[in-house]
């Protein structure tokens, strides 16, 4: 029973989406405007304990496409999990949290930003792979105030 106890302990017990908008406010004039849009993607990252060796992490990816300074459309898309990590040493638990979770639940982000756009009459915006190893490396740089964290920015 005691190595029962120490096992490690890794799954996934849901996959779902937390949260979606999708705003279109210069709606219908500037979709008769021909030029380019210019599409801007920001990815951010969370990680909450919900019980004991239980945490919810979630990727929130918030599109926004614009036409000169006018908006086309804005896409704010929340994919969580909740996963139970137990029996590991913190820092082990922490680079789960912030690269294996992250890196199962983007896919599903990317295809539910894939579908809002196609469903709400524009091309398809395909998120780029993100290598959310660096993305943590650098995280955990900036916050121990390394010098390498400033030439990132």
């Amino acid at each position: 029973m005691a190595d029962e106890q120490l096992t490690p302990v890794f799954n996934i017990q849901r996959m779902y989406l937390k949260d979606l908008s999708l705003e279109q406010p210069n709606s219908p004039h500037i979709l008769t405007e021909q030029a380019q849009p210019q599409v801007d993607i920001n990815l951010t990252l969370a990680a909450e304990p919900v019980v004991e060796g239980v945490f919810e992490v979630s990727v929130t990816a918030t599109v926004t496409t614009k036409i000169a300074d006018r908006t086309l459309f804005l896409i704010e898309a929340k994919q969580a999990g909740i996963f139970e990590i137990r029996n590991l040493p913190e820092e082990q638990v922490e680079g789960i949290l912030g690269i294996v979770c992250p890196q199962m639940i983007y896919p599903y982000l990317r295809a539910v930003v894939s579908d809002v756009c196609t469903r709400a009459g524009f091309p398809p915006v395909l998120l780029t792979e993100v290598n959310f190893q660096a993305m943590f490396e650098a995280r955990q740089q900036a916050q121990a105030g390394a010098p390498a964290a400033e030439a990132l920015n």
